[in-house]
């Protein structure tokens, strides 16, 4: 009974981690990466539209990225969605491509970066608590309910918590690559 509440907790927090990993490769670490844009949204038409769906991004060379949109009227629209975002690029607009060069990264704002991969981090390390939390009150529930007995209920949240320690120490080395990459000159 309380082994599956352990098992659906445990691919709660895989799902935790591959978001967090994927928010990750959003964050530039001084090459140019298609993924970079991938969280950029543009206001098409009144719709908020990932940019990934108007268009191709490449990179051409180790540090620009190119991006060639489908309705060249949107060109204007992709252009301030890349200034609103928070990724710190100024975007060149010919009429036909958006070019976006890769600056190097300053100390400064190597420091900004992995400020935010800390934060993103224990953002991931919450909502994994969080499943912890809600777990351990199912393992009770069950207990009150004469589902599982005492002895039961501590062994469950015994797994849960080693479950949980896993999962953090996952966080922690994901973020541990990513600021290594970010401040490798």
């Amino acid at each position: 009974m309380y082994r599956q509440v352990i098992e659906t907790a445990k691919e709660k927090m895989k799902k935790t981690t591959s978001v967090y990993q994927t928010d990750l490769r959003s964050i530039r670490a001084g090459r140019a990466n298609p993924q970079l844009l991938d969280r950029v949204m543009v206001d098409y038409y009144g719709v908020q539209t990932p940019l990934t769906q108007m268009g191709n991004v490449s990179s051409p060379e180790p540090r620009m990225l190119v991006v060639s949109v489908w309705d060249q009227k949107a060109l204007p629209l992709v252009e301030k969605a890349i200034l609103k975002s928070d990724l710190g690029l100024n975007p060149s607009n010919d009429g036909k491509l958006i070019r976006l060069v890769i600056p190097e990264l300053n100390e400064e704002r190597r420091k900004e970066l992995t400020k935010l991969v800390r934060k993103g981090a224990e953002d991931a390390k919450v909502a994994i608590r969080s499943i912890r939390r809600d777990a351990m009150e199912q393992f009770k529930k069950l207990e009150k309910d004469s589902s599982i007995t005492e002895d039961d209920r501590t062994k469950a949240e015994k797994k849960m918590q080693e479950a949980t320690d896993e999962a953090i120490k996952g966080i922690d080395v994901i973020s541990a690559q990513k600021e290594k990459e970010i401040m490798e000159v």
